[in-house]
């Protein structure tokens, strides 16, 4: 297909992640099948982002690797390579070890300028070097503490087949000493029985109160090390660096008693938009998993400042499925407090979205938008499943989508696949490349359709991306068996590779004719007629039929008249 290229008169601007993406772990015994989740949206305001691969590799002795910032492309410097490193799809390895993020910023100070290991690239260095969750704690740990750490405050999701851990991260400043070292981490395990969320805001709180184990790291690595030892029976395991609490004590940001030492309050404590536009959305998510969540509205909602705190963690009332899970990632509060349907701010076809940036001014006085868990500006979404009851090759399948969650069907990618489908790779596209062969291009060309008249239009969307999602999950049972029967593991891969390729290929196809279809039915803010097949209807003469012109939907029309009162109403004769 022809590449078209936009050439921006203007003077461009380098682009950086914005704070912004959604992060959701279901422990194994929360799932229904005993899957371990964990769920990503990275929105990012014009980022252009394919499925990564990084294939398996050998590497010599003394060979370097050049580190450059994930969101900017900018030299950071070189780290010492390992002898093997491991195949890389997306943000999941061959061993069911998947890593996520969401930005919480904290301390502007304690950026270590000098550290050359940035959030993005420290994600995709640990899964080529880990075989377990655990592993890639100590290989995110002893990178940053070794090269330094040059991202704002971040909090990673890190997961493997077994068990996941929610670990946060700050630098200690380009002045740190010797003895303050080079960042500030805490890593706390979810239970096998719990749902975790966040959402740019740190989250961890107090975790040296009793209620967690605290254990080294070489006594976590150790393969004889229990962690279902009776004494640790309704604990959970907590890691740290030495000085998490000594760092805030030398900077005078915290006095008293290690075990009341908080690490977001010290180091990230949450305002307002950190509760309103962040911690709201775990809110959301906990709320579905919930019989009453109400309790944690007030902390949610931002505005009063000794509002009860939300838990890090919750027991599900149901067990969750990737059905709920494809559902929460697509949430906007509907049935909520924070609910974007019961105002004028969706426009004439109440667009569950609001334009950024999230906060803006009319005279003078400041105003926001609430920011819900789906976002226009998601550049790919993912939900990752890792299973233990599974040979690796096949338990870790990586449900993609290069869009905004709700405007996308989540295609499955297994994390043994030695190649990406066309579509995923980037190939032939950038942030300024259009091209009609790209997943990403071709689904925000149909979601920025839909968006302005999303009442009208979503519906067929919505129609098309469910059969696709009940397509892959019928199919999943079915191609797994037939992998599960192959003799050999490289058998198995080839498969599901040439499978994982087939679905990419298939949706983006589809995907193509849905955007002709919604050009064609939608034009001009009428609806061309079809039958049940979407075939558009025709008169006797081979003409298209009758266009049905809706106008405004009535809650719109309301408003509308409520405004303006009898300016636009027609005269009785």
């Amino acid at each position: 297909m022809k590449k078209i290229v936009f050439v921006l008169l203007s003077v461009l601007m380098p682009l950086s992640a914005s704070m912004a993406c959604t992060n959701f772990i279901v422990g194994k015994k929360a799932s229904a099948d005993g899957s371990v989740f964990v769920t990503y949206n990275a929105d990012s305001y014009g980022a252009f982002m394919p499925l990564a691969h990084y294939p398996a590799a050998t590497h010599q002795p003394g060979e370097m690797r050049k580190v450059y910032e994930w969101d900017t492309n900018k030299y950071l410097g070189e780290i010492a390579e390992v002898p093997q490193t491991w195949n890389v799809i997306g943000n999941s390895n061959e061993w069911q070890v998947t890593i996520g993020e969401t930005t919480f910023g904290g301390r502007h100070e304690m950026t270590d300028s000098t550290g050359i290991i940035d959030y993005g690239s420290l994600i995709y260095i640990a899964l080529q070097r880990s075989k377990s969750a655990r592993e890639a704690l100590q290989v995110m740990t002893s990178l940053v503490e070794q090269y330094g750490y040059c991202s704002e405050g971040e909090t990673f999701s890190v997961a493997d087949k077994d068990e996941a851990w929610m670990l946060e991260m700050m630098g200690c400043g380009p002045d740190r000493t010797k003895e303050a070292g080079r960042t500030v981490w805490v890593a706390v395990r979810i239970p096998d029985e719990a749902i975790a969320a966040h959402a740019n805001q740190s989250r961890i709180t107090k975790f040296l109160d009793g209620r967690y184990v605290r254990v080294k790291m070489k006594d976590l690595l150790n393969p004889k090390f229990n962690a279902q030892n009776p004494k640790f029976k309704g604990k959970s395991l907590v890691l740290c660096s030495d000085n998490v609490v000594s760092y805030a004590r030398t900077m005078g940001w915290f006095e008293g008693k290690d075990a009341d030492f908080s690490y977001n309050a010290a180091y990230a404590a949450p305002d307002f938009s950190g509760r309103r536009y962040c911690e709201a959305r775990v809110w959301s998510f906990f709320n579905r998993f919930a019989d009453d969540f109400s309790e944690y509205v007030p902390y949610a909602a931002g505005f009063e400042k000794n509002a009860k705190e939300m838990p890090l963690w919750i027991i599900p009332n149901k067990p969750v499925t990737l059905q709920d899970l494809r559902d929460a990632m697509r949430d906007h509060y509907e049935g909520t407090p924070f609910a974007l349907d019961s105002d004028i701010g969706g426009g004439i076809f109440q667009m569950p979205y609001r334009p950024s940036p999230l906060s803006y001014k009319i005279d003078g006085v400041e105003y926001f938008n609430e920011r819900p868990i789906s976002t226009q500006q998601t550049a790919w979404s993912f939900i990752s499943q890792m299973r233990s009851q599974l040979p690796r090759e096949v338990g870790a399948c990586f449900w993609f989508g290069n869009d905004d969650g709700n405007m996308v069907a989540y295609t499955p990618m297994y994390s043994c696949m030695t190649r990406r489908p066309k579509c995923f790779s980037g190939e032939g596209a950038d942030d300024v490349t259009f091209s009609m062969d790209n997943a990403f291009w071709v689904c925000n060309w149909v979601s920025n359709m839909v968006y302005p008249r999303y009442s009208m239009m979503f519906p067929t969307l919505k129609a098309v991306r469910d059969s696709l999602d009940a397509s892959y999950s019928q199919l999943q049972p079915e191609i797994e068996a037939k992998a599960l029967a192959l003799p050999t593991a490289e058998e198995r891969i080839k498969m599901l590779t040439d499978y994982s390729c087939q679905k990419g290929n298939e949706m983006i196809s589809r995907w193509q004719q849905l955007a002709f279809f919604l050009i064609v039915k939608y034009n001009d803010i009428v609806v061309k007629p079809t039958d049940e097949n979407g075939t558009f209807l025709r008169t006797p003469a081979g003409l298209g039929a009758r266009v049905q012109r809706p106008g405004f939907p009535e809650s719109f029309a309301k408003d509308l008249i409520k405004q303006t009162g009898d300016k636009f109403l027609v005269p009785q004769e």
